[in-house]
């Protein structure tokens, strides 16, 4: 058994099935539990947006808040730093005789190239990953990494067999913390309560789930997920997901009892067949690394696309032409929320009828959306685009056959104010502006 060992919180904030963290308390006499809050996330990026925006930081504090809480009643401590987490464990180890670190596994390019910094820079210490975020280990699917299929309906059929593992409970007793240590967070920038329903922690992600699963919506789920408004039209489990105060596994679990003691029909399946496209994009993203940030995406033709300043901000704002597009947009910003329905009608805007680098959208996205993670936000905008795992090329929806379809009695643009719309274009091509 080691001396002492850091376990770094990221994408898996909860106590309850996190093998990463039961590995790491039972490898060691004294356990560091760390989080880090990158002071960049709230810096503008390379498309106008940032990494982090108000709903979903104000999400993600109520959750680290609550994990905090979580780990008292253990004995525990969250140490929390304003910084990278490249320049906080190379800090911390630098200063501590910490023999190991353990993490959730984690798909992002940038999160595996500051872990594998970490391994080169401090050799003598022991790095160790466990898969938390996802269904399946990947030494569990039927094909190696460079082998993933293309396509979602190609790694459905592989995997949806596949034997699910029950999830883990809580620990009760975890060890020690560091003595000598001081056990004292850096501030962390403020955020009112935003208009969001979605309240952070594992807590309130384990009360939806029992909430869900005791109605009869997971029965008619296939025929009510494409609504653009209202709580019960979808699991809204994604942002508990997420941010790791609810596993996957917990999810099935749930269905799997509820499919045998209440009913299974096509619309539960259909829960099942949603959680397995999430998988497609960990996996997809784990494997494509920088390429999911490209504008060509996995293909080798680059979209023809330009960037247009003026555009972009009517997009974000919600003043377009289209009212069903101002409706969605106006949406995503009091909320932090929008329907996947909403999601596909705002994308499909932004790169055909705008012109618009698709990456600027999934930018906004992730500032904006409290369920964001990077696989199923950045694969879902490629899939769109035509540079992603659609074997058909693009997506391009018909605005008004979507709100004809989606919204007929104009409920949705009315409560958002999508009616009013603007103009596309005050200037022109040569900065020229356009007479009324």
């Amino acid at each position: 058994m080691q001396g002492t060992t850091l376990f770094l919180f990221t994408n898996d904030l909860r106590l309850s099935d996190n093998l990463a963290l039961m590995q790491a308390a039972a490898s060691c006499k004294h356990l560091v539990c760390v989080y880090c809050v990158d002071p960049a996330w709230f810096k503008p990026g390379r498309y106008q947006s940032r990494v982090m925006g108000d709903h979903r930081w104000c999400f993600l504090k109520e959750s680290i808040q609550h994990l905090a809480s979580q780990l008292e009643k253990r004995r525990q401590s969250l140490l929390v730093r304003l910084q990278s987490p490249y320049q906080a464990i190379a800090q911390m180890l630098k200063a501590h005789k910490i023999e190991a670190v353990y993490r959730s596994r984690n798909m992002g390019f940038q999160e595996n190239a500051y872990w594998q910094t970490l391994r080169q820079n401090f050799p003598a210490v022991t790095f160790n990953e466990v898969e938390t975020f996802t269904l399946f280990h990947q030494n569990d699917l039927p094909f190696s990494l460079d082998e993933l299929p293309e396509t979602f309906t190609q790694f459905r059929k592989q995997v949806e067999n596949l034997p699910i593992s029950e999830a883990a409970t809580t620990p009760d007793i975890l060890p020690k913390p560091m003595p000598g240590l001081r056990y004292h967070s850096d501030w962390l920038p403020a955020t009112a309560r935003m208009n969001s329903p979605f309240t952070g922690g594992e807590a309130a992600g384990a009360e939806h789930l029992k909430l869900y699963f005791s109605t009869m919506q997971p029965t008619t789920y296939k025929e009510t997920r494409n609504a653009l408004q209202g709580w019960t039209s979808s699991t809204k489990f994604s942002p508990w997901l997420a941010s790791g105060c609810l596993t996957v596994r917990q999810i099935c679990q749930a269905l799997r009892h509820y499919e045998s003691m209440i009913m299974a029909n096509e619309s539960t399946y259909w829960i099942l067949f949603e959680l397995l496209w999430r998988e497609y994009f960990q996996w997809y993203t784990l494997k494509h690394g920088v390429r999911l940030f490209s504008s060509r995406g996995i293909k080798t033709k680059c979209r023809l696309s330009c960037f247009y300043p003026e555009r972009f901000q009517k997009w974000c704002a919600g003043n377009t032409p289209w009212p069903i597009v101002n409706a969605c947009m106006k949406e995503l910003q009091s909320t932090g929320y929008l329907s996947n329905r909403g999601r596909q009608i705002v994308a499909s805007c932004l790169i055909h009828e705008l012109g618009i680098d698709w990456r600027y959208g999934a930018a906004w996205f992730e500032q904006q959306l409290v369920d964001y993670d990077v696989g199923s936000n950045w694969g879902n905008w490629q899939y769109l685009a035509g540079v992603g795992a659609d074997p058909r090329g693009c997506r391009h929806f018909d605005l008004d056959k979507q709100a004809r379809q989606h919204d007929p009695d104009g409920s949705y643009r009315q409560r958002w104010d999508g009616n009013k719309t603007c103009p596309l274009d005050s200037v022109d091509a040569a900065d020229w502006p356009i007479m009324p």
